[in-house]
């Protein structure tokens, strides 16, 4: 991580089953969301793509990755990495070929941000969303999180490890997957990376 930049991991002791607490990188999504818009003041500029990346004028600022070390079918310590890129962004010459390329807050909005006063906006905007969660479940999330979605109802190519779908990115679903309207129907895809 360039310096400047913003690199933090949330430790949570998750009490639902796994399938339940991976639905925490939503709420992390929507976090991030929220406080870059509270940093710039720009509420058009930013959007989500599934399942973990934030996107600023259509390049990647941001993404998530969730670990966890449960047992048994048991969620254990629960692991959000964040990282964002403030004030400068990788080579696109570094990223796989037809992935998004990656953008920089400073390089696109010319807002300059530390990453400790990042931290407290993303904090403030963490604590409520966490609450939601956990006492209302995923579905006020699932709606916030579909309101700021990239490309809903267009063509997108999800790529899983076994195959690579084309279609209408329609919904995501009660589990987090990602509904996608193939020409053979209607496909429900739990992990893949997706390619506009």
């Amino acid at each position: 991580m360039a310096e400047g930049n913003f690199a933090a991991t949330l430790m949570l002791e998750a009490r639902e089953p796994p399938h339940v607490a991976a639905l925490r990188s939503f709420v992390m999504a929507l976090a991030l969301h929220r406080a870059l818009i509270a940093v710039t003041g720009r509420t058009l500029d930013f959007a989500l793509k599934w399942p973990n990346d934030v996107l600023l004028r259509g390049g990647k600022v941001a993404g998530i990755l969730l670990e966890s070390i449960g047992q048994a079918g048991r969620t254990g310590p629960l692991a959000i990495g964040v990282g964002v890129n403030l004030v400068s962004a990788p080579d696109p010459a570094s990223v796989e070929a037809g992935a998004l390329r990656p953008v920089s807050l400073r390089g696109e909005t010319s807002v300059v941000v530390t990453a400790e006063d990042f931290l407290d906006a993303l904090a403030t905007a963490y604590a409520p969303l966490e609450q939601q969660f956990t006492q209302q479940g995923f579905a006020p999330i699932r709606s916030a999180w579909l309101a700021q979605a990239a490309r809903l109802g267009e063509p997108i190519v999800a790529r899983t490890g076994r195959e690579e779908l084309s279609g209408i990115f329609e919904d995501v679903q009660a589990d987090g997957s990602l509904l996608l309207r193939t020409q053979a129907g209607a496909r429900a895809i739990a992990a893949a990376d997706v390619f506009f």
